[in-house]
């Protein structure tokens, strides 16, 4: 055996394949960057229209080029709750659309303007100082990244032909009969599986089928078993995570078993119906380098790819509500509320930073609406006669609450800014980090005021009727107050400090006169100490809910 041919082949196909592997991933990460507006606002627009979902599904994957995290985004949103299993479902296959771009991505030959491309990107992305033209940067150098290294491994598969236990190893393996076809579909499968990555594989059989080592039939039994193979990513997501996220990552599983097995079939009369789709012969080749490569096999390997892909989805669209009642009969529902964390963040989500953003937005948005909860049921519990035990320890539970949400926010925060995300992710990760800490002590404010009613309750003490009507009503300039920060984060209102200015102001002079009319009540009559210290505190405790509310208000408004 000639082990300088050997070693230029084993060489040639790793150091290609780890080219073509970080090339897939810059030009994920540069898109996501680049598109991440665009990514939220599709995944907002996902509604119970199977057809939509779909859409959705085959956008984001093309603009990310990574079917396995779209399909992980999608469980990661169903674990959380955000998304329906049937949403998911239109979601998944709308990637196995999407991920097909990659082989007509390849058909483009300008593989000899791949290092040139990476090259010039590299410069740009040296040397650029602003973020969205360093991320256009990326994504090109990782485009020239995935054509130099499919480049590498094409010539290192022309190698094969000098080592013939080699090419005959290859020629074991034909999908001239039905077995033929599975046996190729299993390697496929598990190659897929090992590289964790059905691009990378679909580059591997390109370059092979350009050298003429395997035949078309072969490399589009191959590609059939690398949409099995990629499922095993989403399987693994799904470890650990709620029933329905596995539902899901099952779903993902039997769409594409069910589609392999029923092309597989009928795949002489499929493949030569793409041979008569797609112009060329692919038994032609032409000679570079005094080497044969058979150029017309790449477009009809695409075209096999694709035509499968959506003929998979025509066929299992209309039959996504069955699927679901299956999922849900073949994976029952725990007898227990699955849910280990408060909050609905799930660490699958770090992958794709511009949306895990969200997610944690979201739950910030929850401790909006928590913050406000409380201060509702303190103003019931404030004009009670007798204390509402329940409701009181709800509201003692909800700010024991609001306390964790903030340490499981601050944690998936901390670690999206350990990861390399664009400069405006890492900006709202930070102000996340900050609203977190505003939000939890007002909790903690809103808490104190009702420790403060309680204590007095004990002693057989209350607060005057002229007090509690003074203290209701700078309650509800709160509530007001917070409520209006509430909606200006959830709608993003960059301008919410001028809207806010007078009714700050308001609730500023109200307390500066409650303390000041308090204090000559105390020279005029008799008021007990403890009510005094109460009243006094629940004042200061009002005005540092204002205050913490205002400081969310300048977070939202870009002023701190």
């Amino acid at each position: 055996m000639d082990l300088h041919a050997l070693s230029n082949l084993i060489f040639g196909i790793i150091g290609g394949l780890g080219i073509f592997l970080l090339g897939m991933k810059y030009m994920s990460e540069g898109m996501q960057a680049v598109a991440g507006a665009g990514l939220r606002r599709m995944i907002a627009a996902v509604t119970n229209n199977r057809l939509m979902a779909t859409a959705v599904g085959t956008l984001v994957t093309t603009i990310i080029q990574s079917s396995s995290i779209t399909t992980v985004m999608a469980i990661g949103f169903v674990n959380s709750g955000v998304m329906t299993l049937q949403q998911s479902i239109g979601i998944i296959m709308g990637a196995n659309i999407g991920t097909t771009i990659t082989g007509w991505i390849l058909v483009l030959k300008v593989g000899k303007y791949g290092l040139p491309l990476l090259g010039g990107s590299a410069f740009l992305y040296l040397f650029s100082k602003g973020d969205r033209w360093r991320y256009w940067a990326m994504f090109f150098m990782g485009v020239g990244m995935v054509f130099f290294g499919l480049e590498l491994m094409k010539d290192a598969c022309g190698i094969i032909r000098k080592l013939p236990d080699f090419e005959m190893w290859f020629q074991r393996f034909t999908a001239d009969h039905y077995f033929g076809v599975l046996k190729c579909a299993a390697i496929g499968c598990i190659l897929t599986m090992v590289v964790q990555s059905s691009s990378a594989t679909l580059g591997i059989t390109i370059s092979l089928a350009e050298a003429g080592i395997i035949n078309y039939p072969t490399a589009a039994a191959l590609v059939l078993g690398e949409n099995i193979g990629t499922t095993v990513t989403a399987y693994l997501a799904s470890l650990g995570a709620t029933t329905v996220a596995r539902r899901a990552a099952y779903f993902h599983v039997m769409f594409n078993l069910l589609g392999v097995l029923w092309v597989t079939a009928i795949f002489q009369w499929y493949i030569g119906l793409i041979q008569q789709i797609i112009p060329g012969d692919v038994t032609t080749n032409v000679m570079v380098d005094d080497k044969p490569f058979y150029t017309a096999v790449t477009p009809a390997i695409a075209a096999a790819h694709s035509v499968f892909n959506i003929c998979n989805t025509i066929l299992f669209l209309p039959f996504v509500g069955q699927f679901a009642r299956l999922l849900e009969w073949l994976v029952p529902s725990k007898s227990f509320k699955e849910k280990p964390h408060l909050t609905d963040l799930d660490i699958r989500m770090l992958e794709t930073p511009l949306l895990a953003v969200e997610q944690s937005r979201n739950e910030l948005l929850k401790m909006g609406d928590g913050c406000s909860k409380m201060l509702a049921w303190l103003h019931d519990l404030l004009q009670q006669d007798v204390t509402d035990e329940a409701m009181a320890r709800h509201l003692r539970d909800r700010e024991k609450i609001l306390d964790c949400m903030q340490d499981e926010i601050s944690d998936f925060v901390t670690n999206l800014l350990a990861g390399n995300v664009p400069h405006s992710v890492a900006d709202e990760c930070r102000q996340q980090l900050r609203l977190a800490d505003e939000y939890e002590s007002v909790s903690d404010y809103v808490d104190t005021i009702l420790r403060f009613d309680q204590k007095l309750r004990k002693n057989d003490l209350r607060f005057a009727p002229s007090q509690q009507s003074d203290l209701l009503q700078l309650h509800e300039l709160i509530s007001r107050f917070l409520q209006s920060v509430n909606t200006a984060y959830r709608n993003q209102n960059r301008h919410v400090l001028t809207s806010l200015e007078e009714p700050a102001n308001q609730v500023r002079k109200m307390i500066k006169k409650l303390r000041r009319s308090h204090l000559a009540d105390l020279s005029e009559g008799h008021i007990a100490p403890q009510v005094t210290v109460a009243f006094l505190n629940a004042l200061n405790a009002y005005g540092r809910i204002r205050d913490h509310a205002e400081t969310i208000a300048e977070v939202i408004a870009g002023d701190k």
